[in-house]
């Protein structure tokens, strides 16, 4: 089970750090997603993490901005996100991947998913 939160209102240039820990054992075997869906939206990938940390993934739109991370002592998988902008308001969810090794764009790869946090960025 998969607990995101850390969503909120803020502003336009504001940042905002999302958590999303992980209930179980395995989590430091699982590769680690962040997706976003704005209202009308598809659900996008956003950013990814191998089980190890060592290999990350950006969709560009929140390269340079946003920053990936895991604790896996903690079952715990961060985004920070910084200069955030009016087009980032969207629900961010987490979700799992058992085959961590490599990092995955694609929703269909994501095994687990948690049930979303809300971040509105007012202009």
């Amino acid at each position: 089970q998969l607990q995101a939160c850390g969503g909120g209102l803020v502003q336009a240039g504001d940042s905002l750090r999302l958590s999303c820990t992980c209930s179980g054992r395995t989590f430091s075997s699982y590769g680690m997603g962040w997706f976003r869906q704005a209202p009308g939206e598809e659900r996008e990938f956003v950013a990814g993490i191998s089980w190890s940390g060592v290999n990350k993934y950006y969709a560009d739109s929140v390269k340079g901005r946003f920053t990936i991370s895991r604790d896996n002592a903690e079952n715990t998988v961060y985004l920070q996100m910084n200069s955030l902008k009016y087009e980032d308001t969207a629900v961010y969810f987490c979700a799992a991947d058992r085959a961590g090794l490599r990092v995955k764009t694609s929703r269909s790869a994501y095994e687990y998913w948690g049930q979303g946090t809300l971040v509105t960025v007012s202009s």
